[in-house]
């Protein structure tokens, strides 16, 4: 009984010290800056990381993990300091990273030809493997049941998938352009059902079946009649961002042309509805509630809340310049 209760306090002493945020890293800049979306203020900044690219959040909270493109490290924050503890070398410039569901390795996407997928053991805070794939790598993501890491390449329109127990590739696609960012539909049993792909030149995203491995629909995203396309500085991005709702019934994408995100029903794809956020909507992220949606806008240096329910703004967040990836989980605090 006595265990019980000591195990029931320590619970309760983990969740007290840890809050729901957003992490919001900043392309041309050297910080991050930490929201909490209770208030949707800032309320910490990361410091020391120059062209911070992909960022990840430990499972537990404890930690934050952040790509370091001049450095080509993976940088280790401490979640409750703020301070990088580690800077781990990687076997080239990294772009996107992901870590596994069990907290024990963090999958970075290296960009530098010939590329790879570089694993690090979050135990010893070490890079313990580098897996080839076809391609320099973008983004990599790990899916929602832990079972695949998925990498992509914008010079090779690859997409690897790797087994997560193996760290091996087991199988691979290619698509008609470079691969730009993805998320993933789940089946009623959790497994990965389908890989939703954005795609170089494209303005809107493509579906993958997992099971066979073949692109099964595109969808194009609208055209707003009597607005001008925005065209310059997007980087062969027109749709570079993607979230999914916790309960897997709509996805959010973005859309770089005419500054919008977009909702669409999940699993029929159906448009609901766009929403206007400013100059060059980037990438996205909703926390584990799932009642807000968080858009990093790089053309106005701020990320933007969009409420789910009701599908309006209603902040907009001064972050630092040019903003583009993001994430959002339980933060282990002070």
């Amino acid at each position: 009984m006595k265990i019980a209760i000591l195990a029931l306090i320590a619970s309760f002493t983990l969740a007290a010290a840890s809050q729901l945020r957003v992490i919001q890293t900043n392309a041309a800049g050297d910080n991050v800056h930490i929201i909490d979306p209770a208030t949707n203020k800032v309320v910490g900044v990361i410091n020391g990381i120059e062209v911070p690219h992909g960022v990840a959040i430990a499972h537990d909270g404890g930690r934050i993990y952040i790509t370091d493109e001049p450095l080509k490290t993976l940088d280790v924050v401490d979640a409750k300091t703020l301070n990088i503890i580690k800077k781990i070398p990687l076997t080239g410039r990294p772009n996107n990273l992901y870590i596994s569901k069990d907290d024990r390795k963090v999958y970075v996407g290296i960009a530098q030809l010939p590329g790879a997928v570089d694993v690090i053991d979050t135990a010893t805070l070490t890079n313990i493997k580098s897996i080839p794939v076809e391609g320099n790598v973008h983004n990599v993501y790990v899916t929602p049941d832990g079972k695949y890491a998925v990498s992509g390449s914008i010079r090779t329109n690859i997409i690897s998938v790797i087994d997560t127990e193996t760290d091996k590739v087991v199988w691979s696609v290619k698509l008609s352009s470079g691969i730009r960012p993805m998320a993933f539909t789940t089946n009623a049993d959790g497994s990965t059902k389908e890989i939703l792909a954005q795609l170089t030149d494209f303005h809107g995203f493509v579906v993958v079946d997992f099971a066979t491995h073949k692109q099964v629909k595109a969808i194009t995203m609208p055209d707003i009649p009597g607005e001008e396309k925005v065209t310059d500085g997007l980087q062969g991005s027109p749709a570079h961002g993607f979230a999914i709702t916790p309960d897997q019934k709509m996805v959010w994408v973005t859309s770089k042309w005419y500054d919008y995100v977009a909702a669409y029903s999940l699993p029929d794809f159906k448009l609901i509805k766009h929403v206007h956020v400013g100059l060059h909507p980037e990438w996205l992220t909703i926390p584990p509630d799932g009642k807000t949606l968080y858009v990093a806008v790089a053309g106005k240096d701020a990320t933007v809340a969009v409420d789910i329910k009701s599908m309006q703004v209603v902040s907009t967040i001064p972050v630092g310049f040019v903003p583009k990836r993001n994430a959002s989980g339980m933060l282990q605090t002070p």
